[in-house]
């Protein structure tokens, strides 16, 4: 029986149903270089909520638990490390969001573009009808960016932009830091609340004692929530990683079409080559090598 995803893979197979003659162009290279940003307003909202988040995290760290700290050594070292992981959180952030995840060229399906790739008798490309492009191998449609892209995960909101090739790096330093600093967090505030239940809690904190009593247990309920959160996503990202298999390729089943390499070789090609502090830096931009012109084909 044939499988409706086996009768829209046969139409595809059908050269007339290329039609070359209908796409746009892609845009010239000199157009390519502005700043690649969704504009979505969900996903927006969610980026600008984060960086709120983090920045009332710092706030209650800093001026309720650090600053009324007697301890001063104690205050310094878990400032300097708290707000070092939270810039790190935030330049991973940054860069996942504006990080172009591997967008396929809109309206490449052309006709030159299609006899630029020499096929060969019996060898398949296949068009995204959505965005007029030649899809290459594992590549799939986004709604949101309204793009294809290539070894898409997900789609998340958090970081208002697709999870692929390019920004993978990114969104795994996000939920490893947003993490780090939420059990972080946690830890500091309960050794506040102990050294508050030993001594005067109009001492212990530079606001009356309902206030920072509500202020510590909201970033206990919000580090507590983020912690569990990302640190589901950075082991789903890993495992995807070390297994070469996006998330939309395990939840569709989708056949493994491409060569099996080992877990290390395929985090270095996230990560990049070779393994050095670079990997935990969201400044140092991977090597994801050139794209190969033969993986539009099938």
């Amino acid at each position: 029986m044939i499988t409706p995803i086996h009768r829209f893979r046969d139409i595809e197979r059908n050269p007339a149903y290329l039609q070359p003659d209908k796409c746009v162009p892609p845009p010239s290279h000199s157009s390519l270089g502005t700043m690649w940003f969704i504009r979505d307003g969900c996903g927006i909202a969610c980026a600008v909520v984060t960086w709120m988040l983090v920045f009332y995290a710092d706030f209650v760290v800093l001026l309720v638990m650090l600053v009324p700290s007697r301890d001063y050594i104690y205050s310094v070292i878990n400032g300097l490390l708290f707000n070092m992981l939270s810039f790190l959180a935030l330049a991973s952030h940054f860069r996942a969001m504006l990080t172009d995840p591997g967008a396929v060229p809109k309206g490449n399906a052309t006709k030159e573009f299609i006899e630029s790739l020499q096929l060969k008798p019996g060898q398949v490309v296949y068009k995204c009808p959505k965005c007029c492009s030649i899809k290459p191998d594992r590549a799939h449609h986004c709604s949101v960016c309204k793009r294809c892209i290539r070894k898409m995960d997900h789609h998340c909101p958090w970081v208002n932009n697709c999870v692929g090739e390019n920004n993978q790096k990114y969104f795994v330093l996000f939920t490893m830091y947003i993490a780090l600093i939420s059990m972080h967090a946690l830890i500091m505030v309960g050794f506040h609340f102990l050294y508050c239940f030993e001594e005067d809690w109009t001492k212990c904190s530079s606001f009356s004692p309902p206030t920072t009593v509500i202020l510590l247990i909201l970033l206990c309920f919000e580090a507590l929530l983020f912690l569990i959160f990302t640190s589901v996503m950075f082991g789903t990202q890993v495992h995807s990683i070390c297994t070469d298999e996006t998330g939309i390729e395990q939840l569709k089943k989708e056949e493994r079409r491409w060569a099996k390499k080992t877990k290390w070789m395929n985090m270095k090609a996230v990560f990049g080559h070779p393994f050095s502090i670079a990997w935990l830096s969201p400044f140092a931009t991977p090597d994801q090598g050139k794209a190969d012109p033969y993986q539009y084909v099938v």
